[in-house]
């Protein structure tokens, strides 16, 4: 029994049973794997039942508002894909007639949909022969055979993709490739492997050669950008004001509290001398302070500190407005600006 054969056995013995799994409805193994590539299957599971709960097919997706789908997605981070879903959803609409595509041609043309997640659905929907490489299967093919050549190279991952589709089994391309990833997941985990249990270890480059948590290897960390961000918390009876992010950076039209960024870390005692805040808010005064909560991002960290401020407003920005409190929680805002509102105002 050959490489690809003993992994889709040890599949159908020990796969764990999952909504998506038993559909070739394109819609809906879209949204499964959207979700996925932000999270852990048991981190994204309750995402997904409510995603699909609220829009059950493709149709009720893109007649959703904006703000809708990003206080779905709240906690996944990567807001902009939450916001290509909504796209997508919209195309699949207006060029296919509500029919979501099935073909990976087709599925690659659509927005937020690149080569793994187009292979994805196309072969678990329409069990068409695209093999697919996402980090599990990066895992098991360096390990397994020994390459060594970085996985976030352009060669690198024309290397894994050469070696996944000569394995591609193209009869069950499908269950070869649920096979393949949830081996990766399950099994060949990235820390703690179960090689003791693993029907490939006779045979495993990295195990023979002390090189398992070594393998697959990258070319090198992206450099990451320290971000100093102060909140400031300003209430008016049973209303705060709120923020209205634009569409240039992190948090992409979603809601936060009034901001302002500085090049470095300061004291909330200096924060409030700085000549751009009291143009907006003019004599600022603390009611309290929060300690700094750091916010790690793929590319940045951020540094946020929460102000709590009275003061009399003498100008208001165009982005700025007050909500009720009872309607604040129906906004999409950053994880780490609900932990602060529900916590300070217990909602």
């Amino acid at each position: 029994m050959g490489f690809a054969d003993k992994i889709t056995q040890w599949y159908l013995k020990n796969k764990r049973e999952l909504p998506w799994r038993d559909t070739t409805d394109a819609y809906v193994i879209w949204l499964s794997e959207i979700i996925l590539q932000q999270t852990r299957v048991d981190q994204g599971l309750p995402y997904f039942y409510r995603f699909i709960e609220k829009y059950p097919d493709v149709r009720s997706f893109a007649a959703a508002d904006e703000d809708d789908i990003l206080k779905l997605w709240q906690g996944l981070g990567y807001y902009s894909r939450g916001r290509n879903m909504l796209k997508t959803a919209r195309q699949v609409v207006e060029q296919y007639d509500g029919k979501f595509p099935e073909t990976y041609l087709e599925l690659i043309r659509l927005k937020g949909i690149g080569e793994y997640t187009a292979a994805a659905i196309s072969s678990f929907a329409a069990n068409e022969a695209r093999a697919v490489v996402d980090g599990n299967v990066f895992r098991v093919l360096a390990r397994y055979f020994g390459i060594e050549e970085p996985m976030d190279t352009t060669r690198g991952k024309k290397v894994f993709q050469e070696v996944a589709n000569d394995l591609l089994n193209k009869e069950y391309p499908g269950l070869h490739n649920q096979a393949m990833m949830e081996f990766g997941a399950m099994l060949c985990k990235p820390k703690r492997p179960d090689c003791a249990l693993c029907r490939l270890s006779a045979d495993c480059y990295a195990l023979a050669n002390n090189m398992v948590l070594v393998l697959p290897g990258k070319l090198g960390k992206v450099k990451i950008r320290e971000r100093f961000f102060n909140y400031f918390l300003i209430t008016d009876g049973n209303t705060i004001l709120m923020n209205k992010r634009d569409e240039k950076d992190i948090w992409a039209n979603m809601y936060d509290l009034p901001l302002l960024e500085t090049s470095s870390f300061l004291p909330s005692c200096k924060v409030i001398e700085l000549s751009q805040l009291n143009e907006f808010f003019g004599n600022v005064k603390i009611v309290e302070t929060f300690p700094v909560k750091k916010h790690l991002l793929t590319h940045q960290c951020l540094h946020i500190q929460f102000i709590h401020v009275n003061c009399e407003i003498v100008k208001l920005d165009k982005k700025w407005f007050y909500a009720e409190l009872k309607d604040v929680k129906k906004l999409a805002y950053p994880k780490i600006i609900a932990i602060f509102i529900n916590n300070f105002f217990n909602l």
